[in-house]
């Protein structure tokens, strides 16, 4: 609900295109082109495959960041991208489970609502929380490749047992180092959990230096 109301007010205040700057524009044609999906895959050093549909550079990367900035308008602008990305990520299942990573209480508190939840929702696609946080972990930004994946570790638990659970996809908005999606596929996995992969909207481009860009929570 809380969401709702602040995409609402949204349209109703004065805004700017996030990609060009245009002032009343919420989103112009031309950015709006710039997020027709472009699906790829990236397989961690874990072995998860997290498949994408945008580079987060550009246009989506500042999509992304308005839509965590309280730009909630703009998940219904990215819901063709999140959708081909779930779509890749169970492309040979019968069915599956979508499961958001877990937004710290600090983000929830100050946004009040859950970017991977909103944009899965918007894709057509409902979640089940089976994640919690286990203990607090370190902002991610200023981190290199090694700190986030030490800084992730075990930082994630399973609420329930997945003994007789469809095969679940692990569902965040971006993905940089994939230390996030490869905490979460574990703790679902310690669970009992099958997990047949992630599922993000955009993908920073592995030349670029995980320090210089990043929406972790």
């Amino acid at each position: 609900m809380r969401a709702s109301l602040v995409e609402a007010a949204s349209l109703l205040l004065p805004v700017a295109c996030p990609g060009c700057g245009e002032l009343g524009e919420p989103l112009c044609r031309a950015c709006g082109s710039a997020l027709a999906p472009a699906p790829a895959a990236r397989t961690l050093r874990s072995g998860l495959v997290v498949h994408s549909a945008l580079r987060f550079e550009g246009v989506p990367a500042g999509v992304l960041r308005e839509l965590k900035r309280g730009r909630t308008d703009l998940a219904r602008a990215l819901a063709p991208a999140m959708r081909a990305a779930l779509s890749a990520a169970v492309r040979d299942a019968e069915r599956a489970v979508f499961v958001p990573v877990p937004t710290t209480r600090r983000s929830m508190r100050s946004r009040g609502y859950r970017v991977p939840e909103l944009l899965a929702r918007r894709a057509g696609a409902p979640t089940v929380r089976l994640l919690r946080p286990a203990f607090a972990v370190s902002d991610q930004r200023a981190l290199g490749r090694d700190e986030r994946i030490r800084n992730a570790e075990g930082s994630m638990r399973a609420i329930r047992a997945g003994q007789g659970v469809a095969p679940v996809v692990v569902v965040d908005d971006v993905v940089t180092t994939g230390a996030t999606c490869d905490e979460a596929a574990r703790a679902l996995r310690a669970a009992g959990y099958e997990v047949l992969g992630a599922a993000v909207a955009a993908a920073t481009p592995r030349r670029a230096d995980p320090r210089a860009e990043s929406t972790t929570e």
